[in-house]
């Protein structure tokens, strides 16, 4: 294969990333313009009826506002959301439903931005953008997810850089990367060194994963499909790196994948420091964060001191009403900040300098904190779920980088692209109308390639450059009972996927506590195939009918016959002694999502509901399955994503059960009909009767 020309690439990729944030903002406008706060609500993108609950100087003097349920309407915790840390959102006075445009354009207007820093059950934490944001008061507020400016700004910087490179200042690994350079090859002796591993309990497959990554020079892809320990892989490789003597910066595209490692890393006492706010309030990551350090470290009372000082300035702000008053605590509040950041900086320096590791989500590896660090090898988690201009943060933003750890399974789903590439190479965007005339990209006046596009993953390009040779697969999986693991092994993983010796055969019956056995509780698989037309989709609307087609909820699709059997095998499983925090309910539509949350909130509180793209590393002793597509047009929509399939089928441990028309999904490409032949002979098949199951509710 030819080498890439790296300028090309680049300006193909800022292409791109032009027209994907073109969706998101297009996206966020429409929605916060044209739809009524409830509905976004129900879209998972707004939170409503908050109020603050706390206020106080958090890190880098940013202020941190803790939102939760105003009591005075409502009470209890948040409901479910799609907000995130990391995320880009605005806090307002919530806007009336009936509000004319007008009125909702001056209530814009005076809206506070800030990013989700943490999540939980009964509040959301955002740290605002501004040091000086004049923050809501008064009425009820609500909180609403924007596209990410900051985000774009930092991947096209990074791609700007990249375009820009000349053949002098090409490092080797990046020449690699692009096929000018080849792998440098790797003697059997290397492979077959003797290490002595911290963790005697690895698998063969993972020591063999080890082996190639500490054996490759430039680069070395870990493969690892669900449930086959890939953490623990890489928490072996970062210790044999530290032993080697190299300074390793690993990195995800989330606070979750990055929370993740810090957690297994954090009981070998390596010196280390995650960078940005951890996404859960767990001990063994906020010891290592940044934000506790810099206050816990021996230089640090100094800049308690003025955190302080600090916080007790936001209270009295908060208190008076006079606006000179304001005006002179701001100015004063200013001054602070300006000492704080100082005195701060020089204690972050001393930190970083005195680390082993460092862990990052890849947007903040590219910021200012690390960009004079030098680190011998750059690890990515969950690179699968990247896009590659995302993984080109660390490589580019660091110096002295060697060697790249891209670990990731690509038989998953890949990242979300809001612009999805349709045959245009541009997708809704040119639906949308944000983007003119996209018949192919063209860059320097030429058609840029077929796989130019952002579903492309820099795990997916290097291994179709390179081959299984630079890659090493994880095969033991620890999850899956192996009837359940059956199917993926087969249909997506060469059947080189085995469960292993202590779960290949657990059901629900051997759980640490006592459920009875029942025609559920003693199958692995469950099948309802509800062929036959008693259970057809509909599409929801913006008042959460199924009526018209929804501006908001176009691809939306709800079946509620469908739920009904959900919450009814649900309620057999929990009857049976099943804990309900110990089963989960995932279905790929939102809409659906909305149904059975509203079928099962009061019945069954503790049972976990989820869409299918973000339950993605995820897994639960028992997952029902709701697949909703029913038609007589025989459309799956994307079901047809085997990779969204693979997620969906590879959550549970012990029980799966699948809801679902086969009829319908059969007929969706050769993987799902290979799945239903597959359901139909080795599941636990069912054909439910709706009389019986709506005289039963």
């Amino acid at each position: 294969m030819a080498p890439t020309d790296i300028a090309t690439f680049a300006t193909s990729q800022l292409s791109l990333l032009d027209v994907e944030h073109g969706a998101e903002i297009e996206e966020t406008a429409i929605l916060t313009s044209t739809h009524a706060p409830t509905v976004l609500q129900r879209a998972g993108l707004a939170l409503l009826n908050l109020h603050i609950a706390n206020q106080r100087t958090g890190f880098a003097g940013k202020t941190q506002l803790e939102l939760a349920l105003d009591p005075a309407i409502t009470s209890g915790d948040l409901p479910e959301h799609g907000l995130r840390p990391g995320d880009l959102c605005a806090v307002a006075e919530q806007p009336k439903g009936s509000e004319k445009k007008r009125d909702r354009e001056v209530i814009e207007a005076k809206k506070v931005t800030g990013v989700v820093q943490r999540v939980r059950r009964e509040d959301i934490s955002v740290a605002l953008d501004k040091e000086d944001a004049e923050i809501p008061s008064g009425g009820k507020l609500w909180l609403v997810k924007l596209a990410n400016e900051t985000t774009h700004k930092r991947l096209t910087q990074t791609m700007n850089r990249l375009q820009k490179l000349t053949p002098s200042s090409t490092s080797p690994l990046t020449q690699v990367l692009f096929n000018q350079a080849t792998p440098t090859p790797i003697s059997p002796s290397d492979l077959s060194a003797p290490i002595k591993y911290t963790n005697d309990s690895l698998n063969p497959s993972q020591q063999a994963a080890i082996q190639h990554a500490l054996a490759s020079r430039e680069i070395s892809l870990i493969h690892g499909p669900p449930g086959t320990g890939k953490t623990h892989t890489l928490i072996e490789l970062i210790l044999q790196l530290i032993s080697r003597g190299s300074r390793i910066l690993v990195c995800g595209p989330s606070n979750i994948s990055v929370d993740n490692i810090v957690e297994r890393l954090a009981p070998h006492k390596v010196p280390m420091v995650r960078l940005g706010h951890p996404a859960r309030l767990l001990p063994g990551v906020l010891e290592h964060s940044l934000d506790v350090l810099s206050q816990s470290s021996d230089a640090a009372g100094i800049v308690r001191d003025i955190r302080g000082e600090m916080d007790k300035k936001q209270a009295s702000v908060r208190k008076t009403k006079n606006g000179r008053e304001r005006k002179a605590i701001w100015t004063e509040m200013k001054e602070l900040r300006k000492e704080f950041r100082q005195r701060e900086n020089r204690v972050v320096a001393e930190l970083l300098k005195g680390s082993k590791v460092v862990l990052a989500t890849l947007h903040g590896s590219g910021g200012n904190l690390i960009k004079d660090e030098e680190f011998d090898v750059v690890i990515i988690d969950e690179a699968s779920q990247a896009l590659e201009a995302q993984c080109w943060i660390p490589v580019m933003g660091v110096k002295g980088v060697q060697k790249l750890v891209l670990a990731g399974d690509h038989l998953q789903l890949p990242p979300t692209i809001k612009s999805s590439n349709m045959k245009s190479g541009a997708g809704a965007a040119v639906e949308q109308g944000l983007v003119k005339n996209m018949e192919g990209l063209k860059v320097d006046g030429k058609k840029s390639e077929d796989d130019v596009k952002l579903e492309t993953t820099m795990f997916d390009r290097l291994l179709k450059l390179y081959g299984d040779g630079i890659k090493r697969m994880l095969t033991t999986q620890y999850r899956m009972h192996e009837d359940i693991n059956a199917f993926p092994s087969e249909a997506l993983y060469n059947n080189e996927l085995v469960s292993a010796d202590a779960v290949k055969s657990r059901l629900l019956t051997d759980l640490p506590y006592e459920v009875e056995e029942t025609d559920d509780t003693s199958v692995p698989l469950v099948y309802y195939d509800t062929q036959g037309g008693d259970f057809p989709e509909q599409i929801e609307d913006d008042e959460g009918g199924a009526k018209g087609k929804s501006a908001l909820l176009a691809d939306s699709k709800i079946n509620e016959n469908e739920a009904a059997l959900v919450r009814l095998h649900v309620s057999k499983l929990v009857a049976a002694g099943v804990r309900e925090e110990d089963i989960a309910v995932i279905t790929p539509y939102n809409g659906q999502l909305g149904v059975v949350r509203d079928q099962m909130k009061e019945k069954h509180p503790g049972v976990e509901l989820g869409s299918v793209d973000g339950f993605q590393g995820r897994e639960k002793e028992a997952v029902v399955v709701s697949l909703v597509r029913s038609n007589p047009e025989r459309e799956v929509g994307f079901l047809a994503e085997k990779r969204r399939l693979n997620v969906a089928m590879t959550r549970p441990r012990r029980h799966l059960c699948v809801v679902g028309d086969s009829e319908t999904v059969s007929r969706g490409s050769k993987f799902l009909k290979n799945w239903m032949a597959f359901l139909e002979e080795k599941a636990d098949l069912r054909y439910p009767d709706l009389g019986e199951l709506q005289s039963g509710n």
